[in-house]
């Protein structure tokens, strides 16, 4: 009872957070989604450091390195689509210092500089990225960026709703991918599905989609939009799980009590941002 309490508050602060740092912009923000930009650069930062506390052990200045270069990261690209020319100057800085971490292991003899290079470039590509690219879509719509999220809510819940009611079915359910997420099931997942259509759908019927952008073809591009983000979603999901069976972890912190850590809450846009992103809002531009 203790366990669900704290994971229902800590889910409460969670969706608060999220949902704030989207819509609330205060005054003395200049209403550009400062608030957005200042509360995930800080959690894109936790997560890479998470990413390379589990994949390269305890030595403090390289993850102090790749948190480093994920802010700088982010605020380029925070920068960039907001169209101030200060990014030109953060990205060099962004460079500069992933160069700064290749070079420092050349004074390091007790580290593996091949894996440690191999660890900083899937950190980057893997989570500071994904994190970057949501100031693009925020900047494009912020509406864009809440149903996504909403639909990432949707479809764990799906996901969790009909994978536990199958489960008490004679036969049970099948396991997906047993190997990398043993409580993962096909049926839950076209659960998940299925509950993310249905939200899409509602988006469309009550006029979210044409405040979204998504205009050419309303009720189509909603329901697109609805199965990118779960299947997509879904896949960022069992990426973080293989990352953790393969170094030997349950969770990848302790960040959010009953929930684990940053990673184990934002795993699944790790893959939606960036397809959401291409397909939603730069694809369009250049057709």
């Amino acid at each position: 009872m203790n366990n669900f309490i704290t994971r229902t508050l800590s889910a409460i602060v969670y969706a608060g957070v999220v949902v704030g740092s989207i819509l609330v912009q205060p005054a003395c923000f200049g209403g550009h989604m400062l608030l957005f930009g200042i509360v995930f650069m800080l959690v894109s930062t936790l997560a890479v450091r998470e990413f390379h506390r589990l994949v390269g052990g305890s030595d403090v200045k390289i993850q102090s390195y790749a948190m480093m270069a994920n802010a700088l990261l982010f605020c380029t690209l925070y920068f960039f689509f907001y169209g101030d020319l200060v990014w030109r100057w953060l990205l060099f800085a962004y460079v500069a210092v992933l160069l700064l971490t290749m070079i420092v292991h050349l004074f390091r003899e007790k580290v593996n500089a091949v894996e440690s290079w191999g660890n900083l470039c899937a950190g980057q590509l893997m989570i500071a990225l994904p994190f970057a690219l949501m100031s693009g879509v925020v900047f494009y719509h912020k509406w864009l960026m809440l149903a996504l999220f909403i639909l990432i809510w949707v479809n764990d819940s799906g996901a969790y709703i009909v994978g536990s009611l199958m489960s008490k079915r004679k036969g049970g359910n099948h396991k997906m991918f047993p190997r990398v997420s043993p409580a993962k099931s096909w049926e839950g997942l076209i659960g998940g599905f299925v509950f993310d259509l249905i939200a899409g759908y509602v988006f469309f019927r009550v006029g979210w989609t044409a405040s979204l952008g998504l205009t050419a073809y309303p009720l189509l591009d909603s329901l697109l939009f609805a199965l990118v983000v779960g299947v997509f979603g879904t896949l960022g999901d069992l990426m973080e799980s293989l990352m953790k069976r393969t170094v030997g972890v349950k969770d990848s912190g302790r960040f959010m009590p009953g929930h684990g850590g940053v990673l184990d809450r934002f795993d699944s846009l790790l893959l939606a941002v960036p397809v959401v992103y291409f397909l939603f809002v730069y694809l369009p531009t250049i057709l």
